[in-house]
Order: C-alpha cells, then sequence, then structure tokens
C-alpha cells in the first residue's frame, strides 16, 4: 500500500497505476482523501485522474462521492488468454464440486506471495469466508495458498518464510518448520487442508492445478464450516476435480 511520499518526477501512467493500486480486498470503496493518503498525490491530481478514470470505465462514483473499480477493467482482465481459459475450464469441475458439497467453492492462481482469486461459486448458507473474485490471502494461512505454496520452486518457498508467517488466527501455522512438514505432506496426499488459519469456523480443503513441469498453474478448493468438515471426503473430490482441470487445459505433466 502507497505511502505519502511524494515523487515530482512521476510519469502519468505510474499516477494512474498508484490510483488503481490503492484498492485492495477490503478497500473495495475510498474517497477522494483516502486515494491521495495512500498514493501520495495532491488532491487536484488525484481528482483529475479519478474523473478521466470514471469517464472511460476503470473507476466508478458512488452516490457517497466515493470511489470503486469499475467494469471495464474486470471486462479487459478477463481477456488475458491464459487466465480466461483457465477459467472456462475450470468452471465445470467447480459447479460438479459446488452441486456435490453445496460449500463455497473457489479458483485461484499464485501471484507473488499471495493467492488471488479468479472464481467463486458461493451458497446462501455456505460459511461466510469472504473471498471474492480479486481477492488475496496470504498462501501460508490458507488451504488454496498451501496448496500453490507446496508446488513452486523452493526459492519462493523460502521468500515466504522471510517474508514473516503472520498470525491471522490462533491456528495460523507461523513456525518456519511447521509449515515446511505441512507442504512436503501435501505434495504427498495431492491436496491441502487449511483448517482455521486464516477465518475462525472455516476449513478449506484445496489441490493443486499441475503444470508440465510440476508446479502449480493455479488452485482450486472447497471451504467448509469446520463442525462438518470430512476432509477424508473432500480431499480426494477436490484432488480428481483439480486433475481434471489439469487435462482439459493442456498443463499435466506426462506419466
Amino acid at each position: 500500500m502507497a505511502g505519502q511520499i511524494r515523487e515530482p518526477g512521476r510519469t502519468t501512467t505510474s499516477r494512474v497505476l498508484a490510483l488503481l493500486g490503492a484498492f485492495g480486498p477490503k478497500d473495495t470503496s475510498l474517497s477522494l482523501a483516502e486515494l491521495c493518503r495512500r498514493t501520495g498525490l495532491a488532491p487536484a491530481t488525484a481528482h483529475r485522474i479519478a474523473g478521466e478514470l470514471v469517464a472511460w470505465g476503470g473507476l466508478e462514483r458512488t452516490d457517497g462521492h466515493r470511489y470503486e473499480i469499475g467494469l471495464r477493467l474486470f471486462e479487459i482482465g478477463m481477456r488475458a488468454p491464459s487466465r480466461r481459459g483457465l477459467a472456462e475450464v475450470a468452471v465445470p469441475f467447480l459447479e460438479t464440486l459446488y452441486e456435490v458439497t453445496r460449500e463455497n467453492v473457489y479458483l485461484a492462481v499464485r501471484d507473488g506471495h499471495q493467492a488471488v482469486y479468479l472464481h467463486a461459486l458461493t451458497g446462501s448458507h455456505a460459511v461466510a469466508a469472504p473471498a471474492p473474485p480479486g481477492g488475496r490471502l496470504p498462501l501460508h494461512a490458507t488451504g488454496m495458498g498451501k496448496a500453490l505454496l507446496a508446488f513452486t520452486p523452493r526459492e519462493v518457498v523460502n521468500e515466504v518464510i522471510a517474508a514473516g508467517l503472520t498470525r491471522h488466527t490462533p491456528h495460523t501455522i507461523t513456525e518456519p518448520a511447521m509449515l515446511l512438514r505441512a507442504l512436503a505432506k501435501i505434495r504427498r496426499d495431492g491436496y491441502a487442508t487449511g483448517n482455521q488459519g486464516h477465518f475462525l469456523g472455516a476449513v478449506s480443503v484445496a489441490a493443486p492445478v499441475l503444470g508440465p513441469d510440476g508446479y502449480a498453474v493455479a488452485a482450486i478448493s472447497v471451504v467448509v464450516h469446520s463442525v462438518r468438515a470430512n476432509v477424508a471426503r473432500l480431499g480426494p473430490a477436490v484432488r480428481t476435480a483439480a486433475q481434471g482441470i489439469a487435462r482439459q487445459v493442456g498443463t499435466h505433466p506426462p506419466g
């Protein structure tokens, strides 16, 4: 999140990107003052750029004089060939998992040290574990994140550990040795579990969509309430769905 450092030499493009980057999973609606504080832009500059983005459709202005990400950016993002193809292939598998479980079902990819959600199917009676498309969650604290992290190059795992394993709940893994053991188990089992590591009351069961190099190109998960979690039943089902997506996308390693 950007601070208040002002950069007189910043280009127009960098200012636009800073303005868009001010929004986050929990900060979907921002005032002009908040945009200025997060980007270091002068009020007149932020107001001018925000107005141009509203006219273009990249931002939307609410009745409360706040700004939100506009549909134009979502439409452009969905045109990315690899992401669109992955989502299109994955949706039928996600729908099947949803029909079987009636629980929240997600598709995500790794971006740096976070999992970014691309698609979500949520039930009206499912556990309240917010993860909308575009939302980001830490890799070490969620089943989805650990499924992605277990099948990444070791240097990525080292970077995540070096950055610090932030505690989100009393159940979050914060010890590097414990995380490494958990990742080794995920590689053996082919699926991961997240037991209230990020949201109390929520248990996630996730599996990676593997590429030809054996690394995860995505992951899928089912999130259930902790009182009705049946990992022994959900684990193989989620793993099978992830393998099916990999075959359809053509990323599954041979053999």
